[in-house]
């Protein structure tokens, strides 16, 4: 049953002073963004909290895949970030507004919604629609801490490339799609891909198991699980136990990779909406109406069984026709005009061209490849960036674009250099890279500091300004 809200006290100057969006969509997956494109069409401008580090990244759990086969109008396949980008560039194109922050708070207890970004600004809105997906479970094995990050890792998608897993035993645990991608995916750089699977088959989809059971390079080891991981700097061994004989066997391997299901991020509205058994939002049959008139749920945050992206897009659109409905229906909408019928086209992002000898240029912001490290290193007295990414790293695809605006913001006082570990593995392993995106960050040819994952934009901004470098 949906219920009504109260009305906030039109006479709260801080509420007066706030404009009123039409609609708020938190979250970035596949279902985010099909609601944006929908509401962005329907003329109501959607404004969109990404999301940044809380509850995964921007562009959700298919950030971390590799190649979407099941995806319609891909015959051929298309890498999981690739759609992604493409998905924000549609609705960028048609005017939904981009806060690239997480929602910190919001409430839901009387209208308009309020909701406060980690920026620290409130945004007030009519409707929302929650798209905040699902989070990667961890298994929380003996020794877990110690070996995360040193061999541990929930996405074989941004970490298998990175050099300490070439030609190296490996092992991942799960028995569905992901787990089985995971496997196949690995084969590429270790030397034997190890699935640890509970049960005595897999869950995985008819194609992906066949896939898996068929490759010579990946051992499946039925009716196990993962106690503990062993080792000293570095994982090299797991212990197995036998849930038919409850033995025990020790594997040796390098690294770990978790593909066990997925724990919804519902943390914002506990409390405020209903929930299911295991922390799903409820919504109503078939629809997206949430027990909350005005606040709707698209994709894996209120999908318990199907979770699919095509499934989490078909929700978005859902979501988006509904709220527009719903705030008609109020008299809520306002409804923005377009400077254009017909919005520029997005066009293709084009990649960063390799650095050399002939299109190097010391004054060029951001560059790629080990001759722009070098030179930089040895030759420049700004502060370097250097970010180590693959091309499947969805978290890398996040990050990017966040370091660039911080150079721009700097206005010449530092530089980023751009490492690909599988055209450059010998530059990543001697910088001690153990995943991506890796920034590092150096100033007069000493390493100053070192991040793992997606951080804020500020932790690199402060970084990088605490080291004084003059202007230029």
């Amino acid at each position: 049953m949906v219920a009504s809200v109260s009305l906030a006290d039109p006479s709260d100057d801080s509420l007066a002073e706030t404009p009123i969006e039409n609609l708020v969509i938190v979250g970035s997956g596949p279902a985010g963004y099909t609601a944006a494109i929908y509401a962005a069409r329907a003329n109501l401008a959607p404004l969109m909290i990404t999301g940044f580090q809380r509850g995964g990244i921007p562009g959700g759990q298919l950030m971390t895949t590799t190649h979407v086969e099941n995806y319609p109008g891909f015959p051929d396949g298309i890498l999981g970030p690739e759609l992604m980008d493409r998905c924000k560039a549609q609705a960028l194109r048609w005017g939904t507004k981009l806060v690239e922050a997480d929602a910190e708070s919001l409430d839901l207890s009387s209208r308009p919604y309020r909701l406060v970004t980690s920026e620290g600004e409130t945004i007030m809105t009519h409707s929302v629609i929650l798209a905040t997906g699902a989070s990667a479970n961890r298994l929380g094995i003996i020794q877990e801490e110690r070996f995360w990050s040193r061999g541990i890792s929930a996405c074989a998608i941004c970490d298998g490339a990175t050099p300490q897993f070439r030609k190296e035993q490996l092992a991942v645990v799960g028995g569905g799609d992901s787990a089985c991608e995971e496997a196949v995916y690995l084969t590429k750089y270790g030397s034997q891909v190890h699935l640890i699977v509970r049960n005595d088959t897999l869950r995985a989809s008819a194609a992906m198991a066949d896939r898996v059971l068929a490759n010579p390079a990946i051992r499946v080891h039925w009716n196990r699980e993962v106690l503990e991981g062993l080792g000293e700097d570095w994982l090299s061994h797991i212990r197995l136990r036998d849930r038919t004989t409850g033995s025990t066997e020790e594997l040796a391997v390098r690294g770990l990779f978790y593909a066990i299901g997925h724990t919804p991020n519902t943390e914002l509205v506990q409390g405020q909406l209903e929930l299911d058994e295991r922390g799903y939002l409820v919504t109503r049959p078939g629809r997206p109406e949430t027990s909350l008139e005005g606040v709707f749920a698209s994709g894996d945050v209120a999908d318990s069984e199907w979770r699919q992206g095509i499934t989490a897009a078909g929700s978005g659109c859902q979501a988006a026709l509904a709220a527009e409905r719903w705030l008609s229906h109020h008299q809520l909408a306002r409804q923005v005009e377009r400077l254009s019928i017909e919005p520029e086209l997005a066009g293709e992002t084009q990649p960063t061209a390799t650095s050399d000898a002939n299109n190097f240029d010391a004054a060029t912001l951001w560059q790629k490849g080990g001759y722009a490290l070098r030179k930089l290193y040895h030759d420049s007295n700004k502060p370097l960036l250097v970010v180590y990414t693959s091309p499947s790293c969805g978290p890398c695809h996040v990050l990017k674009p966040q370091l660039k605006r911080v150079l721009n913001e700097l206005e010449g006082r530092a530089l980023g250099v751009e490492i690909d570990i599988e055209a450059d593995p010998e530059i990543a392993q001697q910088a001690g890279v153990t995943g991506t995106p890796t920034v590092q960050l150096f100033f007069n040819k000493e390493l100053q500091q070192q991040w793992q994952g997606v951080k804020q934009r500020s932790e690199f901004k402060t970084a990088i300004e605490a080291l004084g470098a003059p202007r230029p």
